[in-house]
């Protein structure tokens, strides 16, 4: 796979899983934790953006091609949390704030990792122009 780009850069650690919803009479919500989360990743993301890691030329890319994700997450202690709890959060923080569908995902990564004073989640995140999806299947563009 010729030509893949691709930034790296950190973001903060996502609330457990079992922090990211509250239920409110019979709905599902995201709670306060989940919202603060998102909110976090944008002004990271735009941070990036302003600070020229994240430029256009890489979003268009990330955009018309597909996406590898790569996430080492670094806990507090190792057997607290679950390696993928925070996967789906920081993935569609991350893509949202990109304005990029998250079905352009076709590879990730998941490290688990411990750093009891500093928790953060350390991203790469891979342009990958063209995808083989199976020796089957070739996919057309969409028109």
């Amino acid at each position: 796979m010729a030509d893949i780009q691709s930034v790296r850069f950190t973001l903060p650690l996502p609330p457990s899983i079992n922090d990211q919803y509250t239920q409110i009479g019979k709905r599902r919500v995201l709670s306060k934790e989940h919202v603060k989360f998102k909110k976090q990743v944008k002004q990271q993301v735009h941070r990036l953006r302003v600070d020229n890691v994240l430029t256009d030329d890489f979003i268009a890319a990330l955009s018309a091609g597909w996406v590898g994700l790569f996430l080492d997450f670094y806990f507090e202690t190792p057997l607290r949390r679950d390696l993928d709890g925070g996967l789906k959060i920081t993935q569609d923080a991350l893509l949202d704030s990109l304005g990029i569908n998250d079905n352009r995902v076709v590879d990730i990564h998941l490290i688990k990792r411990i750093a009891p004073t500093n928790p953060r989640v350390e991203v790469e995140l891979e342009a990958i122009p063209t995808w083989q999806f199976d020796d089957e299947y070739v996919y057309l563009e969409e028109k």
